[in-house]
């Protein structure tokens, strides 16, 4: 094959082969041609994409809508930390509420005890937040539990001061009637 190619390079088409072709073709093929491709308006096109955008709205809306958050079975993550995170958010709420009952002899130190305790609870929302997304719902979880754990100390150390502040007030309050 190779040794006759040589001979067959320099062949062309001729110019009027196509239209040979073409006549050869069935009446239906040429009426289509003649025709030509149907051209749509400006405004149809338009009509069609603002249709589409629509609806990938609406379904999107749909989307969002089915997403909403649900809670996560923390149990189904690990039971340990799931037990964990109940004791430790009950503890936190009556730590809370003897904080609160306490300060109220010092509003000043308890609102800063509050701001403290506010940044550690964001941090937990914020942890709480990825828990549904992260890849490794174990490590927040158990991150979430750290956090309440802080927590729990620094409500502790807070209850602690505030009643050692309130014994020092008992204390000076008994020496100044003694006197």
């Amino acid at each position: 094959m190779k040794i006759n190619r040589e001979e067959f390079d320099d062949l062309e088409p001729s110019a009027d082969l196509w239209s040979r072709i073409e006549k050869q073709l069935p009446p239906q093929h040429t009426e289509l041609k003649k025709k030509g491709a149907k051209t749509f308006s400006l405004g149809f096109v338009l009509r069609v994409a603002a249709s589409v955008i629509v609806v990938m709205g609406i379904g999107f809306a749909f989307y969002l809508h089915g997403q909403e958050k649900k809670p996560i079975d923390l149990a189904s993550i690990n039971p340990l930390y799931a037990q964990q995170q109940i004791q430790y958010t009950s503890l936190i709420e009556t730590k809370r509420s003897e904080l609160k009952l306490m300060s109220k002899a010092d509003p000043q130190l308890y609102k800063e005890f509050s701001g403290e305790i506010a940044k550690m609870d964001s941090t937990y929302k914020k942890l709480n937040g990825e828990l549904a997304t992260s890849p490794n719902q174990e490590r927040v979880l158990r991150a979430m539990i750290r956090n309440l754990q802080i927590q729990t100390q620094v409500l502790n150390q807070q209850l602690t001061v505030i009643e050692q502040l309130n014994q020092t007030k008992k204390q000076q309050s008994n020496e100044i009637k003694n006197i």
